[in-house]
């Protein structure tokens, strides 16, 4: 061990926090909690023997660690799970994708919206997840949509908004799918309540939603309003049937939580039971990679970062084994849902026999996951012949990187670039470029200079060069890659383009397209790798137009805010469009005020003179 480190662990606090290990290019490569940290952290660079492979290799990549001091043992869990999840450390346990686990949000304002992000905030809205199964969450939100007439726009609405009758009824209203909270059509009580069922029904409880429309129904045919008791009628059948597609699996109608763990070697699959009142609600699936060899680390690891940010915490959860830092899990969740949450571990009787059919589904799903691995590792070298076949291609294809070349009419031009090896992405190698040489719409030119710069780099660096060039685009395209490598003495590298129109494959020297069968699995390897390539640049682009927004002179005009500038620059590419344009036509393509569209005007014709 350096020097340098073992006088840092001398200065390490016996105090309970998170740790962090950097690597050479100064990132987290490991992030972890301890009740002591200086006993913990010193442990690493003790003896090596019964550590794992894992982590003998980690350490071989230490030449730094940093210390975050916290209050007690629960906020160290909660401290370390945070930036574990910002930050993907390479050697802590990978939930695959769970950055991106939707969730229901229903927002924090006086007449809250509902509806599925990705996206956490501290914002104090409720977020109901997370939901592993995207086609069961969107059943869930159908369901809601056709039962409660909850608005759907993303309008602010309070009082003051309500008084000067800001916003129009939209069609929602009209077919009976909104009760018109914009206009105070329905009471900030009666909305609120409507939305305490929903939340309710999205815990699993449906009873209460169900007899309320009864009574509507009930109450309606009194009246003699047979069409809306047509409409509560048919809510109530739509929640009977969503009833019963819920599996009935427990007597009890305690609501649980039932976790099992299904791992070999370093991969795992984690399935989580949400039981309500007696009931399945949903079954949510965790792929696990880079598990430790102890399993109760893993439950550990699985529990806080599933209910980090959830809404759907029980007051029971089912597990085979005991978690680390058991107690101080119990108590960070209870604290977070403001009730007491237990975890049992049952060995005879109903629980226990959910808890083996729980694990009996991760069982089969790792089976599964295991299949599909070996598959696609059997059919890669299949898959890259096909494709030298369908080139004519004579040496082996390994590595390949594809190029695209994004803008919004011929503003913020970028490019993007992936590299795929032996048919799997390496996003490590995923390179933006901003394009500095071309300026208006010119993708030819655009895509010669992303070509020349990128190789031109790899030459200088010494650095591995591809089997393959792949250009998102036709034969125009095409010329201009080649271009750029001729300059670079690189014509032996293969260089293909695909256009997107008809998925047509163009070849140097060859006038028409490449004959090759739709079906073939090298050209849907083709446009997997273009399609990401796409994907990378139109990500880079609108990430690069946001921040054009944000520095934008008309958002010096009165009257005009981030989403009304966007709408803008989307409908009229520039301020010289906008400088010829009438206050009218403005109003008419994106409904600014007309004294405002003046300003705007006004303002595009200086910044233009000057």
């Amino acid at each position: 061990m350096k020097k340098v480190l073992k006088d840092k662990l001398k200065h390490i606090p016996m105090e309970p926090g998170v740790y962090q290990f950097f690597n050479s290019e100064k990132n987290i490569i490991y992030i972890g909690k301890a009740k002591l940290l200086r006993n913990r952290v010193k442990s690493y660079f003790g003896s090596k023997k019964g550590m794992s492979p894992k982590t003998i290799t980690m350490l071989n990549h230490i030449v730094d660690f940093e210390w975050i001091v916290v209050e007690n043992e629960v906020q160290a869990l909660l401290t370390e799970a945070n930036l574990i999840k910002n930050h993907k450390p390479k050697y802590n346990i990978d939930l695959r994708d769970d950055k991106s686990y939707p969730f229901i949000k229903i927002t924090n304002e006086p007449y809250p919206q509902i509806f599925i992000t990705r996206e956490i905030l501290k914002d104090r809205a409720k977020y109901y997840g997370p939901f592993t199964d995207v086609n069961r969450l969107r059943t869930i939100m159908k369901m809601l949509s056709s039962i409660f007439p909850i608005r759907s726009c993303k309008y602010l609405i309070n009082d003051s908004v309500i008084k000067q009758k800001k916003i129009e009824l939209c069609l929602d209203y009209h077919i009976n799918k909104c009760e018109g909270p914009c206009r105070g059509l329905v009471t900030y009580e009666d909305y609120n309540k409507m939305v305490k069922r929903i939340e309710k029904f999205i815990k699993g409880r449906t009873r209460g939603t169900e007899l309320h429309i009864n009574g509507l129904m009930e109450s309606a045919a009194r009246n003699q309003k047979y069409e809306l008791a047509g409409l509560y009628r048919d809510q109530i059948l739509a929640i009977r049937s969503f009833k019963n597609n819920q599996k009935l699996i427990a007597s009890k109608f305690e609501d649980r939580d039932i976790i099992a763990l299904a791992k070999q070697s370093s991969i795992g699959i984690a399935v989580i039971l949400r039981i309500r009142n007696g009931r399945i609600i949903s079954r949510e699936k965790l792929s696990l990679k880079r598990l430790e060899d102890d399993d109760s680390m893993t439950l550990s690891n699985i529990i806080i970062r599933f209910y980090l940010d959830s809404a759907l915490i029980p007051p029971e959860i089912s597990l085979k084994i005991k978690p680390q830092n058991e107690k101080d899990l119990e108590s960070l969740l209870s604290e977070k849902c403001k009730k007491k949450v237990k975890f049992v571990y049952p060995k005879r009787g109903e629980k226990a026999k959910e808890l083996r059919i729980t694990y009996q589904n991760a069982k089969l799903l790792l089976g599964e996951w295991i299949l599909r691995k070996q598959k696609r590792s059997n059919q890669t070298p299949k898959i890259l012949e096909q494709l030298k076949k369908d080139l004519n291609i004579q040496n082996s294809i390994r590595h390949i990187e594809a190029f695209d070349i994004s803008h919004l009419g011929g503003t913020n031009t970028v490019a993007s670039m992936v590299c795929f090896i032996n048919a799997k992405p390496k996003k490590s190698d995923y390179r933006r470029f901003n394009i500095k040489t071309v300026d208006g719409i010119d993708d030819f030119a655009a895509m010669e200079e992303v070509v020349y710069r990128r190789y031109k780099k790899l030459m200088e660096k010494s650095l591995e060069l591809p089997d393959l060039i792949l250009i998102d685009g036709g034969k125009g395209q095409l010329k201009y890659a080649q271009l750029a490598l001729k300059k670079l003495s690189l014509t032996h590298i293969p260089v293909v383009a695909l256009a997107k129109r008809l998925e047509e494959v163009f070849l140097p020297g060859n006038i028409n397209a490449q004959s090759i069968p739709k079906h073939s699995s090298g050209l849907m390897l083709l446009k997997r790798i273009r399609d990401e390539a796409h994907r990378f640049a139109i990500s880079f682009q609108r990430e690069k137009r946001r921040k054009t927004v944000l520095k934008s002179p008309l958002l010096m005009v009165k009257g005009i805010g981030e989403k009304r500038l966007k709408k803008l620059l989307l409908s009229f590419n520039g301020l010289d469009t906008i400088s010829n344009l009438t206050p009218e036509i403005i109003n008419g393509e994106i409904g600014i005020p007309l004294s405002v569209a003046k300003n705007v005007i006004s303002l595009a014709n200086k910044l233009n003179k000057s």
